[in-house]
């Protein structure tokens, strides 16, 4: 048997690590890997905002369904309480829907398979009617609540995301008034832009990209926002300051977002996909 990808998301962690383990390893990562620091790291480098993504066993909080611990609602109340406090804006975001909507590990998928449908929109639903009803509606500094993050097709069906999101959009309007439209773009997953240098890249951006962004939305409708985007380059060789001037391009063109831009990830271990390193290192410029 060949093992090609393992799953390595917050289902494996704590089914993996199991009862007695798990719950210590997952607060003392909420209680550290960010903290009111970063905030203010970010507020200081003119960030405005920041994407929370989060799982829906979060609406169970603090005993949801196994294996899944408790304590994600309190990292969320503490992001909300530093955002406010340094002047940012929050966007929660529904990363995990129940059963999974593409199988990947960022998603909770059990075992990798995508089973998220019109069996389980009703207690997707609930979950964002949770977040809605429980403080973060009325939150001074939530700016949105995005219903799901990168559903997967086919197994996804647009009926039924459609569906879906005409419910979860009534369970959250209260006093809202504009829709976004998240869209995520990244120069990987294509072996194509493995063969292409860092100018081919960078010529895409300003070209292919930025005439997809442009017909994201007809004016005067919904918002447009780049929920996702990295400096990370797919052909071998590419340095760090490659990436910075990659990440120029993308800022020059994903600023025309007429919601704005979040990148992935603030923090990570690998550098290019480390807002923070990157800025600490002067790639990019906010």
């Amino acid at each position: 048997m060949n093992i090609t990808f393992v799953l390595q998301g917050e289902y494996q962690i704590t089914n993996g690590y199991g009862p007695s383990a798990a719950p210590k390893l997952l607060r003392d990562h909420w209680n550290n890997y960010i903290t009111e620091q970063d905030f203010e790291f970010m507020a200081a480098n003119s960030l405005t905002a920041v994407r929370i993504p989060v799982g829906w066993w979060i609406a169970y909080d603090p005993a949801p369904p196994a294996p899944f611990v408790g304590g994600s609602l309190n990292a969320l109340d503490n992001a909300f309480t530093w955002a406010a406090k340094h002047g940012m804006k929050v966007i929660v975001d529904l990363h995990a829907a129940p059963g999974s909507q593409n199988g990947q590990f960022h998603s909770a998928s059990r075992d990798g398979f995508l089973e998220w449908g019109d069996s389980y929109i009703e207690e997707t639903v609930k979950v964002i009617d949770f977040l809605a009803a429980s403080g973060y509606g009325n939150h001074p500094a939530l700016v949105a609540i995005e219903l799901m993050n990168e559903p997967l097709t086919p197994g996804v069906k647009l009926e039924d995301l459609t569906k879906y999101y005409r419910l979860g959009y009534d369970a959250f309007v209260r006093g809202l008034s504009r829709v976004v439209i998240d869209v995520h773009y990244y120069n990987l997953f294509n072996q194509m832009f493995q063969q292409w240098n860092l100018q081919q890249n960078i010529d895409y951006i300003y070209n292919k990209r930025a005439s997809d962004l442009s017909n994201v939305t007809p004016e005067n409708s919904s918002l447009s926002f780049v929920g996702e985007w990295t400096s990370a380059l797919a052909f071998d060789g590419a340095t760090k300051e490659d990436s910075g001037k990659f990440a120029k391009a993308q800022q020059d063109v994903y600023g025309r977002a007429t919601f704005g831009w979040a990148y992935w990830s603030y923090r990570c271990k690998d550098d290019t996909w480390n807002l923070k390193r990157m800025i600490q290192d002067g790639l990019i410029k906010i």
